[in-house]
């Protein structure tokens, strides 16, 4: 093993960030914020109060075995074997600090350094690295063999500097057209174990990357709780080190890879002759620790249930580095009501097209592209694995759209032929208007600007970017024109309502709640990292719904028109002077 080529100024250990090359949802992405902070809090405040501590016999009780502020000398070994014992080779001794207060918080209790690793050739092929740690009370050495040790002075803690990842699953994917420089291998991207263990029934055995850690922040825990014997809570028993002679415990060692982002990740193989390694030692509080212990559970039981993707706790972790203050801030409370817009927008698009009789001025074609769209996505998701949850929620979408379908048109089951075919016949409150003609003339426009985006995206695709079949690139392909033309799809209701100069038969209560949604999503954009293109494609249901707005403030009520319930306000007030007029009949009779 070589030993560290330069020693340069100190830096903080931060982390740094990674993410899977998916396309992530703004919505979905603020519910994942406020359900895994809401169960990271409510996990650590039910481990305080919900466990009443039973008084115990102060005989019983085990304690730390180190004070508050005392002085603490630390080594830091790098080994390619996971037990130490080597504390004579200087060449393993990278880093060492004296005279460290404990669990205080000040200019020296917190040390930085960073350095310069020169790899061996076992490390650089898929070789183990180590970093152990020892502190030990001033004037004493962490090598039990010397003659001045003491089992109760000095402890230490052993920690991977090397992660092993499967190789990225992009290399199943080829140039369809033969293209020899996109048929290169790409670099691999640092993956998670469960997707890997998924292609490993396809294509064999998976290929592990080892990849080197930039940044070891080491954390000794502030802890000073006086414990039962068998009565240490279980999210601490895990990381407490107990002294075996008199049933006390040593200082938590705690190795803080919260803000280790997976990007940050550098890939180790023969070319790689240096690596960075940035240090730093200091306290942590016993409620931070255990935030973050909680928060990182919370991310694991969300993969486990499938509502969460590998990568999407990369970038929720990237929120709070990069992300300003208080807009995270406004971000957070204003995501709590982006479910409950989502939830009455969804209420109330089910209860206009129940109730709804008549298809005059509304886009029946729309519906129906409407549905084709969901379908598009939904077949993406699925050959692209896409975890259950999504997968769930993408269909009942489907089966939605496709119901509404049943509401905007009649449809029949042909059994003249071999196979029964679905028929749809327009309604007669549809063809027997306007509303017809307007909606023909509108989509047939439309689909010449729509088919020329698709025929166009679908050749650069092919030319430029990897697919794993012919039906990936048509799915990838409709998908990303759904993805950013998808809103043009709202353009023949405009053109309706220019023809008709009515806008009352429109849902406007769930086109509000759907705007506020969007509202969200524009403050998301800002927040949460993403390609440029992106973060414009946001803004533009905003301008659809602004002409909506425009268009409801220009063209007056119209009385003679049917509402979304098929009545009109002639009808109402009709209905009313009739009663009216009954009622004085009735009046006359009597007398």
């Amino acid at each position: 093993m070589s030993p560290p080529a330069a020693v340069v100024a100190a830096s903080g250990g931060g982390g740094g960030g990674g993410q899977q090359p998916r396309q992530q949802q703004q919505g979905g992405f603020g519910q994942s914020i406020t359900g895994i902070i809401r169960i990271a809090v409510f996990w650590y405040f039910a481990s305080k109060f919900f466990f009443p501590k039973k008084p115990a016999d102060p005989s019983h009780l085990i304690s730390n075995l180190f004070q508050k502020g005392e002085p603490l000398d630390m080594w830091l070994y790098l080994s390619e074997h996971q037990r130490f014992n080597d504390f004579g080779n200087e060449s393993s001794l990278v880093w060492h600090e004296t005279n460290i207060p404990y669990a205080t918080w000040g200019p020296e209790s917190t040390r930085t350094l960073s350095l310069n690793y020169h790899p061996s050739d076992a490390l650089k092929n898929n070789g183990s690295l180590y970093a152990h740690v020892f502190f030990a009370r001033s004037g004493y050495p962490p090598d039990p063999n010397d003659p001045e040790y003491q089992p109760q002075a000095a402890f230490g803690r052993t920690h991977p500097v090397v992660e092993y990842l499967p190789k990225s699953r992009s290399d199943k994917r080829k140039s369809l057209i033969g293209n020899s420089k996109d048929a290169e291998g790409s670099e691999p991207v640092a993956m998670v174990a469960d997707d890997a263990e998924a292609d490993s029934k396809d294509d064999g055995p998976v290929e592990w990357i080892s990849y080197w850690k930039p940044n070891i922040t080491i954390n000794l825990v502030e802890d000073f709780t006086q414990y039962g014997h068998n009565a240490v809570p279980p999210n601490v028993s895990p990381y407490l080190n107990i002294d075996p002679s008199n049933g006390n415990y040593y200082p938590t060692i705690f190795f803080n890879e919260f803000w280790l982002l997976r990007d940050k990740l550098i890939a180790i193989n023969e070319t790689v002759t240096e690596l960075l390694l940035n240090l730093e030692v200091g306290p942590i509080s016993m409620m931070k620790w255990q935030l973050f212990l909680q928060i990182d559970q919370s991310f694991q039981i969300h993969r486990s249930y499938g509502s969460m993707l590998e990568g999407e706790a990369d970038e929720l972790k990237r929120v709070f580095l990069e992300g300003n203050p208080y807009l995270l801030v406004i971000t957070m409370v204003v995501s709590l009501l982006h479910s409950v817009f989502d939830f009455l927008a969804f209420k109330n698009d089910i209860q206009f097209w129940n109730k709804n009789k008549s298809m005059e001025g509304l886009s029946a074609k729309s519906v129906v592209v409407s549905f084709l769209c969901q379908l598009i996505v939904f077949l993406y998701l699925l050959d692209n694995e896409t975890s259950w949850m999504i997968l769930a929620s993408s269909g009942i979408g489907c089966c939605i759209e496709f119901w509404k379908i049943g509401k905007a048109m009649h449809i029949e089951v042909d059994r003249s032929g071999k196979i029964p075919m679905l028929r749809f016949r327009d309604r007669d409150s549809y063809a027997s208007n306007k509303t017809k003609e307007y909606d023909d003339i509108a989509m047939k426009y439309l689909s010449y600007v729509l088919f020329l985006l698709v025929a166009c995206f679908s050749i650069y695709s092919l030319m430029y970017e990897r697919h794993k079949s012919w039906y990936s690139w048509i799915l990838s392909s409709l998908t990303s024109c759904v993805y950013m033309f998808g809103f043009i799809m709202m353009c023949p209701q405009l053109f309706i309502n220019y023809k008709l100069k009515s806008v009352a038969h429109l849902p406007w209560r769930q086109m509000t709640y759907k705007f506020l949604n969007t509202i969200i999503d524009d403050l998301f954009a800002f927040v949460i990292k993403m390609p440029t293109l992106h973060r414009l494609s946001v803004f533009r249901d905003d301008l659809i719904f602004l002409i909506y707005l425009y268009q409801r403030w220009v063209y007056p009520v119209d009385k003679k028109r049917i509402n979304e319930f098929g009545f009109g306000g002639e009808d109402d007030q009709a209905s009313g002077s009739t009663d009216i007029t009954t009622a004085d009949e009735d009046d006359k009779k009597t007398n």
